[in-house]
């Protein structure tokens, strides 16, 4: 079935409707498999077939393309609805893009005349040894107490109120928090923007009346076949680009990461696609060209955690997964320059090389 991306496109961000139903979004994760499918993207197979024929750089323009024209339906969305909103919220998974799909809508948003600031909710956790460890010494910092929803509140009040707050800052890589040290202040016609993997959670800004809010969900909701006909799962593209983040700014190894990931799975399961349905806007963050790249910079990693943990059955969850990315990227071809690749492009979020400083 082959579709017309313009047809969606065109339509006008008022008229953006989705359904979430058993906390999926059947129409939206339809429409990116006919997408797939237009641009020959929605297989090994087919990816394999643009690389090997010179085509991947378009792909790259066209992928990027698409998920930037989300971004301005997400936005002029945001722009009907300003009389209401002082706050917009761009919530999702672990590794989805928040942070990237954040910048954009701000630099759209100021474009057209709306001023913004930015809180940084990561700045918020409790210092990394008041959270629970498990028998291997790796802690659980995924759930949204991890986080300090009652200062989070605090503040927020206090800003859509006038007044000035201090907001913490934390160091990931020693795992402690300072209070009081980045100044933020939000005028009377500003938006605040949050970036949170926990913004549609409803303890984050309970203190906040809903019509203030706008909610916007991000997740990496490719329709890509491996060779065997099975989907990638959303989860393991976001495990990828994680493990690359982590190695870079967060002192972990991608091995530790894999590990860690069926904390990640069950927050996310308990924590932030319940509150899916509740969501104002959906943008779908999967780049069907970024397999190749994150291959090259993790396969060796995951054929590693195969053989590592095959006979280790506390490890079943980090065997199972490396098993089944191992065999996804197995097959595909490489990419023999990243060159083509936009510096503003959400996947320098994780690869590196982005004109925006995250």
């Amino acid at each position: 079935i082959l579709y017309r991306q313009q047809r969606a496109m065109a339509r006008s961000a008022k008229s953006y409707s989705f359904e979430v139903t058993d906390n999926v979004p059947y129409k939206k994760i339809y429409e990116v498999l006919r997408w797939n499918i237009e641009h020959g993207c929605e297989s090994v197979r087919s990816l394999n077939s643009l690389i090997s024929t010179g085509q991947y750089p378009s792909l790259v323009r066209d992928c990027e393309k698409r998920y930037n024209e989300e971004i301005r339906l997400a936005a002029e969305d945001v722009i009907g609805r300003r009389r209401n909103i002082r706050i917009a919220i761009i919530a999702g998974p672990s590794s989805s893009g928040k942070t990237t799909t954040t910048i954009k809508l701000g630099e759209y948003l100021r474009k057209n005349g709306i001023n913004l600031k930015t809180i940084n909710i990561d700045n918020y956790f409790h210092d990394l040894d008041k959270h629970p460890r498990d028998e291997f010494g790796d802690y659980d910092y995924e759930r949204p107490e991890s986080l300090d929803l009652a200062l989070i509140n605090r503040h927020l009040v206090k800003l859509l109120d006038g007044e000035p707050v201090k907001t913490p800052h934390y160091d990931f890589k020693t795992g402690t928090r300072a209070l009081n040290v980045h100044p933020l202040s939000l005028g009377k016609n500003e938006i605040l923007l949050i970036d949170s993997l926990h913004g549609l959670y409803d303890g984050m800004t309970s203190s906040i009346p809903q019509k203030n809010k706008y909610k916007l969900y991000i997740e990496t909701l490719g329709q890509f076949r491996s060779e065997d006909g099975t989907f990638m799962r959303w989860a393991d593209n976001r495990l990828l680009r994680r493990m690359i983040r982590d190695a870079s700014h967060r002192n972990l190894k991608p091995i530790q990461t894999l590990t860690h990931w069926h904390y990640v799975r069950r927050s996310e399961i308990k924590n932030i696609i319940p509150f899916l349905k509740h969501t104002d806007f959906i943008i779908n963050s999967a780049l069907p060209y970024e397999l190749p790249v994150l291959k090259r910079y993790l396969f060796k990693y995951v054929s590693e955690a195969r053989h590592r943990f095959a006979d280790d059955p506390k490890r079943l969850d980090a065997h199972i997964r490396a098993n089944r990315v191992y065999d996804l990227l197995k097959p595909l071809l490489n990419v023999k320059s990243e060159r083509c690749i936009p510096s503003d492009s959400l996947l320098r979020e994780f690869i590196g090389g982005s004109r925006y400083k995250y």
